[in-house]
Order: structure tokens, then C-alpha cells, then sequence
């Protein structure tokens, strides 16, 4: 098994995390030296001038990130005017971080039930979110929150601003159910 390849997936799927090099050893189960031969050899193979990428040692954990002298080329594909426009999953990650502010991206995946990463990198660069500090949650992920230019973007003067939800009581779920349930019995008996 290639595990120069491994630990590039391992750093690719992990994004903003970063992987610590306690965990690269358990998962490829591998003693330190080990671990840093293979990711100096990586780290090594990015640095060359025809890669985008660079590994970087940030907040006690490996990760993976644009080279810096790329920056201008960056931006110009996030400010373009066709990129200028909010994905559906971009606004249903703006939706979720607006109203549950802090809130870490582990959270975000658990309540849209996919992986958010792709989308806060964007809205990071569009600046429609920041960074809000760590949470206390085990390995201190980042908190994030909504920023001025979200509110300018969507006309608003502060969160209060937004629509409240209704909250759903779990009485109006069981009779829905009940409801569906009882038509679809009668369907099939018909």
C-alpha cells in the first residue's frame, strides 16, 4: 500500500481539521519517525513550483493549503460574477450558522446530514462567515459566525432581523404521521 498516497487522502478529507501526527500514526499504524519521513517526503513533492498546494504545520495539526503567491488567482475565481451568486447549499450553511451562531462545522454537517466543508471554505472567502474562535468541544474545532457582509448581502441591520422559525411540537409530528399513515391504509383497502 502506497501510504504517501494515504496521508494525502488523510490531509485532503480532513480540510480545515488538519490531521495531527498522534493520529496519522494510529490510523496507519506507523511510529513517529515514520510519520514524519512520510510527510516530509509529501511536503517535500508539494513544495515543487508546478504544485498549487502546500502542506503547513497549523494549530498543533498537518494541513493541507494553497501556496500564497496563488492568492490573486484565488480571489478572482471567488469574486467572479458568476461565482457571485449562493448555491443552494451555500445558503442552507449561511441559514444554519446565521441562526445557531457560533457554531463548528461538525454540528453543520450533523444537521444537513453532508459534509459542509467545501461550502465554508467559500463563504470564508466570499467573507459571509469568519472564524468566531474554538470551541470546547474535544480537539477545539473553530466556531464560526456570520459576518457584517452577511448582513449587508442580505439587507439586514442584525440577526434579529431574520424570519423566525416555528418550532415543530412533537404532538403536530405524531398526528401528521397518524394522518399519513391512516390515508394510505385506506388507500390500499379501497
Amino acid at each position: 500500500m502506497n501510504l504517501e498516497g494515504v496521508l494525502e487522502g488523510l490531509l485532503f478529507v480532513q480540510g480545515d481539521e488538519g490531521v495531527t501526527l498522534e493520529s496519522i500514526c494510529d490510523i496507519l499504524e506507523i511510529d513517529k519517525e515514520q510519520a514524519k519521513e512520510l510527510l516530509m517526503k509529501l511536503r517535500e513533492s508539494y513544495e515543487q513550483e508546478n504544485r498549487g498546494m502546500r502542506i503547513r504545520f497549523l494549530g498543533n495539526a498537518f494541513k493541507l493549503t494553497t501556496k500564497e503567491e496563488h492568492k490573486p488567482y484565488y480571489q478572482k475565481l471567488v469574486l467572479t460574477e458568476e461565482n457571485n451568486t449562493l448555491s443552494p447549499s451555500a445558503l442552507e450553511v449561511l441559514a444554519i450558522i446565521a441562526y445557531n451562531e457560533p457554531v463548528t462545522r461538525v454540528e453543520i454537517d450533523e444537521l444537513r446530514g453532508v459534509s459542509s466543508d467545501y461550502t465554508i471554505r467559500k463563504l470564508l472567502a466570499k467573507g459571509f462567515i469568519k472564524e468566531a474562535g474554538k470551541s470546547t468541544m474535544p480537539g477545539r474545532p473553530n466556531l464560526y459566525k456570520t459576518t457584517h457582509e452577511f448582513l449587508d448581502y442580505f439587507g439586514l441591520a442584525t440577526l434579529d432581523d431574520l424570519p423566525k422559525l416555528e418550532k415543530e411540537n412533537d404532538y403536530g409530528r405524531q398526528t401528521e404521521l397518524f394522518t399519513s399513515i391512516y390515508k394510505e391504509k385506506e388507500e390500499v383497502g379501497s
